[in-house]
């Protein structure tokens, strides 16, 4: 369906920003392609700040601001989208890793929530996003902790989850059925559990991210390929339903963007820029282990929370030699960090549960980095007049117009980024009258996606093909043409020199806290963290060079809201 009443979508033209360099339109074949670097940035910021209007302007982002960018551009629309840190920098680079087929929200009788969520799953394995996201099983030990009611009750729930793939419409070949495992079976997937009193166990499969972050990465690239402008360190200083007051981040440099429609998708921020908005953020803390505190793990394990009847923690294997144990859900008082912190009570918390079917039991020495995330669950506690915890608010999301026009989209989860960012933009056309047909983003393919056996023609290895899907090929050829890019960046982990001169060339990485936090992981372990910072340091001098821009040799990450070791 078309919406009528405004004007056709035009290319922004550069303005009085523009630097000496000159500027290139998006129309024209050099902006049109996905690639995001430190000059494309310079130059479509010239060409927007205090330029023409656009048609949409987003802020934030994140999956949904990232989602919401493509998914105007991908009607026709000129956008233009701002963060005021990076790509992925809050919430959606402190998930489980997770798309979730909605379980969760059948045991909690919300049949709306639990479906959107199974369908978004398929929507992600076999269509848009197959290279960064598979099939995870996952093992539920069978303890004394699980009593056999609860354990039956679990069956049913899992058996109720696949009929739910089913209502979506997910292949069998996609999401293999749950099944019993004996405790022998169980013990194969999971040797680390505790063999005395173990029954046996169930086996059931969900979507699994290689990366958030790099979901991120890949929405705002796509968008970019359909000729939105990403412009991260970009702060939006004060909203109204015609633009923004920015500030460029890098230089302190003020202006303003001119927009048909404004979307507000900046998460647990979005109360800073409308008001009205009344955010709950949920706190959900994960630790990181090193793999061989817990051996082999072939699955993933849901272990149940002793006393709760439907609340389990997950251990996530990574296959990068890093286990991710998490997450809890707690309520955030008082204002919001840029960077939250895993405070020593959820990390008690996480072992103590995780010890409980553990054969040799992991102490606190033993993790090695820990991270916290903080979800913009919608507070609706005024309106029901009740006052639940966060475990208990719907995640279901919502999408608000304020009297100005600015349309805020807020709740719901990682898993239904793709629906929450096309709810906003059908909210943001409608209240404009924008001319633009509906979304295509159901069956739009991510930069990198192809079917899973296009995939396996790739020639690079399964480790970059899994994270680059189309595009591991030329990442790995930077290391074939270059002995120095082929080394490991730290000892122990598998990120190559390579990937983060591929990330500064096309993946908008700005400073070093782009490379390893976001764009790589590596610096969820403090320890790594600071051994990779020398070898940025060493590659800003002698390979990276003329790909960075200015600013780049503030190898300490200051600025960008994490120092090193505060992880």
């Amino acid at each position: 369906m078309s919406r009528t009443g405004g004007p056709a979508a035009r290319p922004v033209s550069p303005s009085s920003w523009s630097p000496s360099s000159g500027s290139a339109s998006p129309g024209s074949p050099s902006s049109a392609s996905s690639s995001l670097c430190a000059a494309r940035r310079a130059r479509e910021l010239a060409a927007t700040v205090d330029g023409p209007v656009v048609d949409v302007l987003v802020v934030g982002l994140g999956a949904t601001g990232a989602g919401a960018a493509l998914d105007a551009a991908a009607r026709g629309l000129s956008v233009v989208a701002v963060d005021a840190h990076d790509l992925a920098f809050g919430t959606s680079r402190w998930s489980s890793k997770l798309i979730h087929g909605g379980l969760r929200y059948l045991a909690s009788a919300q049949w709306d929530v639990a479906h959107e969520s199974a369908v978004e799953r398929g929507v992600l394995m076999e269509r848009t996003a197959p290279h960064l996201v598979g099939a995870q099983p996952f093992v539920l030990p069978l303890t004394a902790l699980l009593s056999r009611r609860r354990a039956a009750l679990a069956w049913a729930g899992l058996r109720a989850g696949d009929a739910l793939r089913l209502t979506a419409r997910t292949a069998r070949a996609t999401l293999p059925a749950p099944r019993r495992l004996s405790a022998v079976e169980t013990r194969h997937l999971a040797p680390a559990l505790r063999a005395d009193g173990l029954r046996g166990g169930l086996l059931s499969w969900d979507g699994r991210l290689t990366d958030d972050a790099r979901l991120v990465t890949a929405l705002a690239r796509t968008a970019a390929a359909h000729g939105a402008l990403i412009l991260t360190r970009v702060r939006a200083l004060e909203l109204t339903g015609s633009g923004a007051r920015v500030r460029d981040e890098l230089t302190g440099r003020e202006g303003h963007i001119r927009a048909r429609a404004v979307i507000n998708a900046s998460g647990v921020w979005a109360s800073d820029l409308v008001d009205g908005i009344r955010i709950r953020p949920s706190r959900g803390t994960h630790l990181v282990l090193r793999s061989e505190h817990l051996g082999p793990l072939p699955a993933g394990l849901h272990i149940p929370v002793p006393g709760e009847s439907n609340r389990f923690v997950l251990v996530l294997p990574q296959g990068d030699g890093r286990v991710y144990v998490g997450l809890t859900d707690e309520p955030v008082e008082g204002g919001v960090p840029d960077v939250p912190e895993a405070p020593e009570s959820d990390i008690g918390f996480l072992l103590d549960v995780l010890g409980s079917v553990l054969d040799v039991p992991v102490h606190r020495e033993d993790v090695v980095g820990a991270f916290a995330g903080l979800r913009p669950l919608l507070d609706t506690s005024a309106d029901s007049g009740t006052a639940a915890g966060t475990a208990d608010i719907s995640r279901r999301h919502a999408v608000l117009t304020a009297p100005d026009g600015v349309v805020t989209v807020v709740g719901g989860k990682l898993t239904t980024y793709r629906r929450m960012a096309e709810d906003a933009v059908d909210a943001a056309v409608a209240a404009r009258r924008l001319m633009a047909g509906p979304s295509p983003t159901a069956s739009l393919p991510l930069v990198g996606a192809a079917s899973p056996h296009t995939l396996g023609g790739v020639r690079a290895p399964q480790r970059l093909v899994r994270r680059y899907g189309t595009e591991a090929a030329a990442v790995h050829a930077l290391g074939e043409s270059d002995a120095r890019l082929r080394e490991p960046v730290v000892p122990g982990h598998p990120v190559t020199r390579a990937e983060l001169l591929w990330a500064v060339r096309h993946e908008g990485a700005l400073d070093p806290a782009d490379l390893l936090d976001r764009r790589t992981r590596i610096g969820l372990v403090p320890h790594d963290r600071a051994a990779a910072l020398e070898v940025v340091r060493e590659m800003s001098l002698e390979v990276l060079g003329e790909d960075l821009g200015a600013g780049f040799g503030e190898v300490t990450g200051a600025g960008t809201g994490v120092e090193p070791g505060e992880i």
